[in-house]
């Protein structure tokens, strides 16, 4: 069983016929202090896997924090099977984990390792950044780090 990708996002839901919809995909959150605590991550996963891999498969997720420590360990079983989610390529399965009020106790790297079966699969990062200055009220001015908007059409020469 394999992880055909994996992400964070405010919010996810999967509909009957297997269709992701998300909103909000991040990499990063900012905090004015810490420890902070982030109200709702949904961890997008969609796992895949042949005909032949149909079965349990055990699943491990961890949150390791900037020094490897573990915040948070989640483990479970997945159940794979042909049905609605199989297409002519194999089993393809869409999760969404709504994680409700992690804590990070300080800024730095952190990562949402997944693995099946006892081997990793996908090493997503958050990063976590200290942000002073930032509350209601006052002004907020735009990070550096933030990528720029792309307009299609826009100083180029593109041609119909």
């Amino acid at each position: 069983m394999e992880l055909d990708f994996g992400l964070l996002a405010d919010a996810a839901t999967v509909d009957a016929s297997g269709k992701l919809n998300v909103l909000g995909i991040f990499d990063r959150i900012q905090a004015r202090e810490f420890p902070a605590c982030h109200g709702r991550i949904a961890l997008v996963l969609r796992f895949s896997a042949s005909f032949g891999e149909a079965g349990s498969h055990q699943v491990e997720i961890r949150l390791r924090g900037p020094n490897g420590h573990e915040i948070l360990r989640l483990d479970g079983r997945m159940d794979l099977g042909p049905g609605v989610h199989a297409a002519a390529e194999g089993i393809k399965v869409p999760h969404v984990l709504n994680l409700d009020g992690i804590t990070f106790p300080e800024p730095g790297s952190y990562s949402f390792d997944i693995y099946s079966d006892g081997v990793s699969v996908m090493s997503i990062p958050l990063r976590l950044e200290s942000v002073a200055g930032i509350g209601a009220g006052e002004p907020r001015t735009m990070h550096p780090a933030l990528p720029s908007a792309f307009v299609p059409g826009r100083g180029g020469s593109a041609q119909a």
